[in-house]
């Protein structure tokens, strides 16, 4: 049978493609299960879209992994979740190797407990001379947080005299924890909800976005090809009209 990845246009891939992996409690309750059952269970739809990225060549996929929000979810969620992120950041470590993978991270990454905060320093490390995707871990990230953290650094600059004149996009982006990434021009959201939730708020201005009925433990490297060849069939004008689009 024909795989959607057979009619991926591999010279108008996307090179940035952001994530929000939402239905997790939701598909563990379908199941008659606990919650962190269904988180558990995501790290299968991870391993298949980074491994779907690789083979197809695209350059960066970020993860929405836990936001500043959800600190605010039961105290019992929120330490099983902290204790599978030092469980997987683990056991993931050889597939990373394997495929070339360089992890980073953004987010408020000293509100984590030590443990995951040295085993996330420790992966990224190991995989710092990795030339291939680039996979970002948002963690304990929210996109207002970080807009206002890059304020607050350039206020900072500028009273110690080293920022001068008007703030610039290009100012403010630099400031900012995702400076290393380009904009996504896909977000894929899961489990049908129609919002971005505090996401890469500055960086999605002008992403293509595709919503999937389907939980993120049920996600395939299928259904990411299908949101690619979506995003292939969109026009993106960037203000303009279709008529000034450059012609192909």
């Amino acid at each position: 049978m024909q795989s959607t990845k057979d009619i991926i246009d591999l010279q108008a891939l996307p090179r940035h493609v952001a994530i929000i992996m939402d239905g997790n409690g939701r598909w563990a309750k379908q199941q008659g299960n606990v919650r962190i059952f269904g988180h558990r269970q995501a790290l299968r739809a991870v391993r298949e879209v980074l491994e779907a990225g690789v083979e197809l060549g695209l350059g960066y996929v970020t993860l929405f992994t836990f936001s500043t929000e959800n600190w605010k979810r039961p105290k019992a969620e929120v330490r099983a979740l902290m204790e599978l992120l030092v469980s997987s950041i683990k056991k993931e470590l050889p597939l990373l190797m394997k495929n070339n993978i360089r992890l980073r991270s953004i987010g408020r990454l000293e509100d984590l407990p030590s443990r995951a905060q040295a085993n996330l320093q420790s992966a990224m490390e190991k995989t710092a001379s990795n030339t291939g995707l680039v996979l970002t871990l948002a963690l304990s990230y929210g996109g207002r947080a970080d807009i206002l953290q890059s304020v607050n650094a350039m206020i900072v600059k500028a009273q110690n005299g080293l920022l001068e004149g008007p703030v610039t996009e290009s100012m403010l982006r630099g400031h900012m924890s995702t400076h290393y990434l380009p904009d996504p021009e896909l977000m894929i959201r899961t489990s049908g909800e129609f919002r971005i939730s505090n996401f890469l708020l500055w960086e999605l201005a002008y992403a293509e976005i595709h919503i999937t009925p389907k939980f993120w433990p049920d996600f395939s490297s299928e259904d990411f090809y299908s949101a690619i060849v979506d995003y292939q069939r969109r026009e993106r004008r960037f203000g303009m009209t279709s008529e000034q689009l450059p012609k192909v």
